[in-house]
Order: C-alpha cells, then structure tokens, then sequence
C-alpha cells in the first residue's frame, strides 16, 4: 500500500484510552509525530507501536504545543489530529485527491462528535477546522485555548469528517467546560476587555439559540438539547469568570 505523503501531528498526555483508533486510522501515512506532555498512563506504550517519531514537550499551551509539534513535520503537507480524534476512510481519501491536485493550501474538515453514544445527525450544522495544509503556509498564533491555523493560501472545504471521540460522558464536557472557559476569560482579561452585565445575562439564550437552532442541535433530540444546554453554560462561564477578575 502506497504512503500518503503527508505527516500527521499529535499532541498528548494520558490518552491511552483513546491513541490507538487515531493511530490505526493514519497508518497510511508517511510520517506520525507525537508531542507527549509527560503521560503516566499506557500513552507511550501504545504510540510506540505505530512510530518512532515521539518527542516530550513540557506542557507551552495549546498553541504553541501545536506549533512545536508542526515544526517537527518532515513533509510539506501536515495533518494536526487530537489523541481523541479519528480519520475516515473517506477523509483519506479527500486528502489524497486535494494533494494530488494541488490547487489549494489547506482543506477545512467538518468535526463529527460522539456524545451520549452516537454521532451528530448529518444534518446539524457540524464545526469546522483547517486541519491539513503545507506546512510552509501555516502557523498557530499565541492563544491560550481554542487555537487555530492561520493559512497564508486558499482554503478548501473537505466534505468528510473527523470522528471526535473527546466527550466520553458528561463529567468530562463539564471537566472541559470549566477549564476552556477559565482560560478563555483569562484571555479575555489579557486582551484588555472587560465584562459585560448585559452580555452577562443574555448570552445564555442567545448561546442556546445558536446551538440548538441555528445550528440544528434540536435534529438530536434530547441529546441535542444538553449538548446546547452545555454549550450555553460554557459561554455564560466564560463571561462569568471574566466578571469575576474585575471583582478580584
């Protein structure tokens, strides 16, 4: 079987749970960098039998844990895949065929998630992220959660998906909601903005809106519902803790 020339990028720490279906699903290609963080679980174990390319990085943040881990990429084309996450047979092949044409810089992939034990209709409005593109072309800038590549090219929109297994259970959303939304008014804070009374109150409804209207959450039913619920008490926290530090 012939190599897809492109290498993919991981970032870790204690994701023995989950590292093994990303690892299975990019065997086909050339090159696997893994980024560990200083695992205590079977992490390592299992990411050593797919690569010998695995590097320890104390913890720089999101961002620049991902840059590092791009800047160790030996091919032009670079895949930034989550230990959480997994690629479809029909992702790979989108892939193959956008680097064979080579007419585009990055290709902006839809991210499914598993939550409560099943995918999201495939008719919910699904997040999108660039998460293939030459490697000379993008970067990640300074941001404390929730980074992104900026791409310095044209960008294509991928019609496969990305699996996101990272939701296991409700504890671990509420885990991440408390800790993203910590972050993210700390880089609120950073930027110099300051909080709102009126945004305060109404960006719970609004949030729920968005999310279960907008972009069709109500299509999954009552999981739809909590999934919106969640996503709502995640921006209100955000605005919440960014109160907060002016009362601090």
């Amino acid at each position: 079987m012939s190599k897809i020339l492109a290498s993919v990028f991981i970032i870790c720490q204690d994701e023995a749970q989950h590292i093994r279906r990303v690892l299975e699903s990019v065997k086909e290609f050339d090159e696997v960098i893994i980024v560990d963080s200083g695992s205590k679980d079977e992490t390592l174990e299992i990411a050593k039998e797919y690569t010998d390319k695995i590097y320890h990085q104390k913890w720089l943040g999101f961002a620049a844990q991902k840059e590092y881990a791009k800047n160790l990429c030996t091919n032009e084309w670079v895949l930034n895949l989550d230990a959480d996450e997994q690629v479809t047979p029909e992702l790979k092949n989108e892939i193959k065929e956008t680097m064979k044409e080579n007419s585009v810089d990055g290709l902006d992939i839809k991210i499914s998630s598993h939550f409560l034990g099943v995918f999201n209709h495939p008719l919910s409005k699904f997040n999108r992220r660039i998460r293939l593109f030459k490697k000379s072309k993008g970067h990640y800038p300074k941001k404390l959660v929730h980074e992104s590549i900026v791409l310095d090219g044209t960008i294509k929109k991928a019609d496969a998906f990305i699996l996101d297994y990272g939701i296991v259970n409700i504890e671990t959303q509420v885990k991440k909601i408390n800790n993203y939304s910590s972050l993210r008014a700390e880089e609120k804070q950073k930027k110099g903005k300051q909080a709102s009374v009126v945004k305060l109150i109404t960006i719970f409804p609004f949030a729920f809106f968005k999310s279960f209207i907008l972009k069709r959450g109500f299509l999954n039913g009552i999981r739809g519902f909590i999934a919106a619920t969640n996503n709502s008490y995640y921006a209100f926290l955000k605005e919440a803790k960014l109160y907060e530090k002016r009362t601090i």
